[in-house]
């Protein structure tokens, strides 16, 4: 068990203070990761900003899910999948997307199918993906415009799940009910 502290507004650093009061504003709460990036003001700004700008990408809410979820699945983040699942849910994503994406199964759309592949691509190959991911991804319908989306989002989860990892950040008591293991 690590030692991070889980800030909120009392406790936090004079800079986080105000950032958490947004994470209130936005979530009704403060989610156990903001508490954790509390510590570092500059951690939790550039994460709540990497959050604004995923949800202002083109992307709709499925796909938008669809770069999250495989995202956190293949990183294996005990927090994320949970707190994603909720959020999906509220996003009105479909639970066959919702479980196909946790179970790593296939997905309903050959489109979004694409999606997640390329995404994995992106991660394996740290960013060096051939000029056949690229095709692929743009056959499905995809533009130059998603491709770097798909790297803005990839920086958001790379906050959150290693932090998640690090910290062993509990599960917020509204995902509770969305546990998740990687299947092995």
């Amino acid at each position: 068990m690590t030692d991070f502290t889980i800030h909120d507004v009392e406790s936090a650093p004079e800079k986080s203070k105000p950032l958490l009061e947004n994470s209130i504003k936005g979530f009704g709460m403060i989610p156990g990761l903001h508490g954790i990036m509390a510590e570092a003001p500059g951690t939790l700004e550039a994460y709540q900003t990497l959050h604004q700008l995923v949800l202002d990408s083109s992307f709709d809410n499925e796909e938008t899910t669809v770069v999250w979820q495989t995202i956190n699945v293949e990183n294996a983040c005990h927090y994320c999948v949970p707190a994603h699942t909720g959020i999906a849910k509220m996003m009105e994503v479909s639970d066959d997307i919702i479980n196909a994406l946790r179970d790593e199964t296939p997905l309903p759309s050959e489109k979004l199918e694409a999606l997640r592949t390329f995404t994995l691509a992106v991660m394996h190959k740290r960013g060096n993906v051939g000029k056949e991911d690229l095709d692929a991804f743009y056959g499905a319908g995809y533009k130059h415009r998603q491709v770097l989306e798909v790297i803005l989002v990839l920086s958001q989860k790379v906050m959150s799940n290693y932090i998640n990892h690090i910290a062993e950040t509990p599960v917020d008591e509204p995902f509770k009910k969305f546990a998740w293991e990687k299947k092995k």
